[in-house]
Formats: C-alpha cells, structure tokens, sequence
C-alpha cells in the first residue's frame, strides 16, 4: 500500500516536482533496504518543499510495508560499519563532553551495534540499540548483542527523560515521519541531553556534481536534507542550540569505488581489482556529503 505525504518537516510549505519516479521494482533484492548496499540509482516521486529546503518522496510505501522490508534486508558491510562507527565518535567527541552525564544512551537504527560499542567504551553505562533488521544484529560481536533490539523507534516506547544521547546515523532519511522521531527524541532526553543526527546533505558539492546519480538518490531514502532543513527539523522538534558541521568520511578505497557511479562492469572489475590487492583496503577520508547536526533538550523542558 502506498501513501501521499505533505512536507515531513512543515506539514504545508510550497511544494513543486523535484522529479518523477525512476523505480523498476524488479530490481528490488533483499539488499534493497540495505545499509551501505551497493546503489541501484532508483529513487520514488520526488518533491521540494520550497519553505523547508527539503526534498521528499510522494507517494512511498506506508508504515507496514517499510517495516516488512527493513525486517528482512541482507547486510554485507561489517567492515564499513566499524569504519562509520569512529567517523561518528570522533565528530561526536565535543558534543558528549558537554552531555550532563554518560548513565544511558540510544542508537536509533543501530545496524550490527558497532557505534553501540564505541559509546560503551566512551564510558556509557546503558547503552540501547534499536534496529529493525535481523541480519545486522545477528552479526554483532558478542560483547555488545546484549545491547540491540529488533524494533523501530516508536512513541512511547522508551521512558522520558532517561536518555543523555540520542543519535540517529544516516536513518533519518528512511522514517517516514522525522519530525514525529524527533519530538519523541525530546521527550526522552534528560534536560541538557542532546540528540546527534549524521544525514546526507542534498547541498553538497557531490550531489550537485552528480545529480541524481548521487547514491543518496536511493528507493530507502524518503527525504532527502539540506543544512537548512535539518536545522529546520531539529527546531521545529523543539530542540534547542542546534548547529550543524559537515561531516568527513573515512572508508575503504574499494568502498568509495562501490558507491561512485561508473558503468556496471567497470566498477565490477575495478572493485574485485582492489579487492585482491592492499590497495582497496587504504583508508580515505573525504567530505562526501554528509552533514552531522545536532540539539538540546532545554533545561527547564
């Protein structure tokens, strides 16, 4: 079942085709719903809500069918994972130490748990990871399976005011509801707590390079982000002293080659090239387009 949307972030704004559809649903496998899959290039219905600065997809599948697909998708990127997960503490280092404490902290869409373990060993003591999809959780490391939950993020589903962190990493885009994620963020944090968000940033220099052969232009992607719209976002939740930084990536060569638009069989060849050499497995860093914003709960909230 499919469902129309208004803008996610401001429920009106002035809205206008962005672009039409590029989907074949029978390219859809179950690395479809997939983190860090390789890209298919096939996006929904896409607007732009000229108020929010915000691009989003209308029509998309609803509630039910997304949590169908999530539930099910593979997962292959063990190595990209741990890769992220010290990206993410590392630009996350000035905003912990400023956090009112470190007793509970929430990972919303957690994959296999590897920044779930950073965040124990940044001193932590409860750390909780929500995520949807079986395959991850069943390849987590042993010290920190105890951590993950298969669930969404829901209201109601986590006490209030209990959490000093809440960190979304490259999940914001796939709810169908962020500003509902948000406020529900808020109403679970401590006062002073923050929440932390790592979001694809439609503004960047790679996407205006690429266009829609950007990888962020992808069917799992039902809004896209600029640094004005996750501002917007975040206050619109009522969060409070929100800032945003662009966000620099550290990956594998061969990983970087996976996601940059070449022709099928030259990347094919070109990633099983690196693959059998040392030279895919050298660590580059780039600012590839991502942007990380975050916001506090208030004091007196």
């Amino acid at each position: 079942m499919v469902i129309n949307r208004t803008c996610p972030v401001c429920m009106k704004g002035s809205i206008h085709l962005f672009a039409e559809a590029r989907l074949d649903e029978s390219r859809l496998d179950r690395f479809a719903y997939a983190s860090r899959k390789n890209p298919e290039y096939m996006h929904h219905r896409l607007l732009l809500c000229d108020d929010c600065d915000l691009i989003y997809a209308s029509p998309v599948p609803d509630h039910s069918e997304l949590a169908s697909a999530y539930e099910v998708a593979a997962f292959d990127s063990q190595r990209e994972s741990e890769y992220a997960a010290e990206t993410y503490a590392t630009a996350l280092s000035p905003i912990i130490r400023r956090l009112p404490d470190r007793t509970s902290a929430l990972d919303i869409g957690a994959g296999d748990g590897a920044f779930c373990s950073k965040l124990l060993g940044l001193g932590f003591e409860n750390v909780v990871g929500l995520e949807p999809s079986l395959a991850p959780i069943e390849a987590a490391a042993p010290h920190v399976r105890h951590c993950l939950r298969q669930e969404m993020f829901t209201p109601g589903l986590l006490p209030a005011s209990h959490f000093s962190l809440v960190c979304c990493f490259q999940t914001i885009e796939h709810v169908l509801t962020p500003l509902e994620l948000c406020k529900e963020a808020l109403r679970i944090l401590k006062p002073g707590g923050a929440l932390c968000i790592v979001a694809h940033n439609r503004r960047a220099a790679s996407c205006r390079i690429l266009g829609r052969r950007s990888p962020i232009f992808d069917v799992e992607h039902l809004q896209l982000f600029s640094p004005a719209s996750i501002v917007k976002l975040l206050s619109q939740a009522g969060l409070k002293s929100t800032e945003t930084r662009t966000l620099w990536n550290t990956y594998p060569l061969s990983y970087w080659t996976r996601l940059f638009p070449f022709p099928h069989r030259i990347k094919g060849s070109l990633i099983s090239a690196l693959n059998a050499s040392r030279i895919g497995n050298i660590p580059i860093s780039l600012p590839a387009g991502n942007l990380v914003a975050w916001g506090t709960r208030g004091a007196t909230d």
